[in-house]
């Protein structure tokens, strides 16, 4: 295969309008979080991740985890939790079996602003979607998405 092969400028292609999408969907969601909660998309998906922990086995997430949940570096995800703590959505403590563990809870205030944010978060998605799926070349896209089934 050569770099013109009409395979592979079929899946540029393909990849260029995922990667159109994606812009579209997390712009509609940033205006939408920032000008009802001041709260920025990667700021509500790192909310959300940690929201999910449990006390259970395994139920509390390692920066490394939480990184890769939220895709970001280590270095960024630890930037952005010491944003969200010092606004007190988030707080910090020493894991009991592991003094090297940090681990991030969302505290109640944030649990509060992440429970506002949901429903705008929700509604700028499909408000989004429904503006892809107007587009031909992304409604395919679209559809994969809603048909999606991502288990709990």
């Amino acid at each position: 295969m050569t770099a013109t092969d009409p395979a592979l400028t079929a899946l540029a292609q393909s990849w260029c309008a995922l990667s159109l999408l994606h812009g579209k969907i997390e712009a509609r969601i940033e205006r939408a979080l920032q000008s009802h909660h001041s709260l920025s998309a990667r700021e509500f998906s790192l909310l959300d991740v940690l929201s999910r922990q449990h006390s259970g086995t395994g139920g509390h997430l390692q920066m490394k985890q939480v990184a890769d949940a939220v895709v970001l570096s280590q270095s960024a995800t630890t930037r952005l939790v010491t944003r969200l703590e010092d606004r007190g959505l988030l707080t910090r403590y020493l894991c009991d079996t592991d003094r090297r563990g940090i681990y991030t809870d969302v505290t109640e205030a944030g649990l509060t602003l992440l429970s506002e944010a949901r429903p705008t978060n929700d509604t700028a998605l499909r408000a989004a979607l429904d503006e892809a799926a107007e587009n031909p070349e992304l409604a395919p896209l679209v559809r994969t998405v809603e048909a999606l089934k991502v288990p709990a």
